[in-house]
C-alpha cells in the first residue's frame, strides 16, 4: 500500500490536536468537566501548560515514528523512547505523563534487556500506553508487507506492553487503520472486526456500539477502555472537530482518548478537516513536520 505524506500528516497531527485539546483536562471526572465542557484548545488545567502543549502520547508516536525511519532493530525504537524520558526528545519542553509499565519498560531496556521482552505482561499491565503510539507501526506495516502484520504490530507493542490484550488492542486498531485507508465506509468497520480471541472487546462487535448511552462509556486508562471510547466517539460523530471534543468531555483519560479518536477522525476526515486554529496553536510543528518527512522517506523506499 502506498503511504503518501498526506496519509501521515492526517494520522498523526489528527493525533496531536487530540492529545493537546485533551491535556488541560486529564484527570478531571466527567461530572466536573461537563459543569464547563471543552470546546476549544485551551492553556492551563491538570498540567498548567501553555496553549498546544501535547504529552507523551505525541512524544512516543514521535519517538517510534523516529524510530521506525531509522530501523535497525526494534532497540533502535527503544533508544528513541529512552531519548524522550531521559534527554527530553520529542517534547516542546520536559518529558511528562510517562505511564507506570512505559516506565519501567523503558528501565529493563537501559539494562540490557531484549527490547521485545522489556514490555509488562501481567495482566495490570493494560494500560493504554501501546495503543497510543502504535499509529507509525501501523503505517509502515502497510507500506513495506502491503497489509497489517500482525507479529510486527505486537512486537512494537510489546515493547512496553506484551501481554494479549494490549496487543489485540492494537491489531484491531490497525485493522480500523487499514479499513480507512483502504476507503470502506464507517459504518462497515465494526461489523467485520477480527477480536483475535480476545473477548474483552466484544462489545465492538455490536451494530448499535455507536448508540450506546455515554453512561456505558468509560474513559479511564486501560486499553479496552480507551480503544472503545475512541471509537465510540468516532462513530458517533460526522467530522473531527466534534469527534475530538466528545473524547475530551468524557474526562478522565483525556488526552489519550483524543489523541487515538483523533487519529482516526484524521486519517478519515483529512487534516483539513482540523479546525485551522488548532493547527495555528500547536506548538512543535517544526519537529513533527521534520519527523513526518524522514518517515515519509522510509516509506517510499519499501
Amino acid at each position: 500500500m502506498i503511504i503518501t505524506k498526506s496519509i501521515i500528516e492526517n494520522g498523526i497531527y489528527g493525533l496531536a490536536i487530540g492529545d493537546a485539546l485533551g491535556i488541560p483536562y486529564e484527570f478531571i471526572s466527567r461530572e466536573k468537566i461537563a459543569e464547563s465542557p471543552c470546546e476549544t484548545m485551551v492553556a492551563g488545567g491538570t498540567h498548567g501548560k501553555p496553549v498546544g502543549t501535547w504529552s507523551d502520547d505525541t512524544s512516543l508516536t514521535l519517538a517510534t515514528l523516529d524510530g521506525l525511519a531509522e530501523m535497525d532493530d526494534y532497540g533502535t525504537i527503544m533508544s528513541k523512547f529512552d531519548a524522550w524520558l531521559n534527554n527530553s526528545e520529542y517534547s516542546v519542553e520536559e518529558a511528562f505523563g510517562v505511564g507506570r509499565t512505559t516506565l519501567f519498560s523503558i528501565a529493563k531496556y537501559r539494562k540490557g534487556i531484549d527490547p521485545i521482552a522489556c514490555g509488562g505482561r501481567a495482566a495490570t499491565d493494560n494500560g493504554n500506553g501501546s495503543l497510543m503510539r502504535i499509529l507509525p507501526a501501523v503505517l509502515y506495516s502497510l507500506a513495506k508487507y502491503n497489509k497489517v502484520n500482525y507479529e510486527f504490530i505486537d512486537n512494537i507493542s510489546s515493547l512496553t506492553h506484551g501481554h494479549a490484550i494490549s496487543r489485540i488492542a492494537c491489531r484491531i486498531y490497525a485493522d480500523i487503520v487499514q479499513s480507512i485507508l483502504q476507503n470502506a465506509k464507517k459504518g462497515e468497520f465494526l461489523s467485520t472486526v477480527d477480536l483475535h480471541g480476545q473477548e474483552e472487546f466484544s462489545r465492538l462487535k455490536s451494530a448499535e456500539f455507536h448508540l450506546l448511552p455515554e453512561n456505558e462509556i468509560k474513559s479511564s486508562g486501560y486499553v479496552v477502555d480507551t480503544l472503545e471510547a475512541a471509537l465510540w466517539c468516532f462513530y458517533g460523530t460526522e467530522n473531527y472537530k466534534d469527534c475530538v471534543l466528545k473524547a475530551v468531555n468524557l474526562g478522565r483519560d483525556t488526552d489519550t482518548v483524543a489523541a487515538v479518536a483523533g487519529s482516526l477522525a484524521g486519517l478519515y476526515y483529512g487534516k483539513q478537516s482540523i479546525p485551522f486554529e488548532w493547527l495555528e496553536l500547536l506548538r512543535g510543528k517544526q519537529m513533527i513536520d521534520e519527523l513526518i518527512e524522514k518517515f515519509c522517506n522510509r516509506m517510499n523506499s519499501f
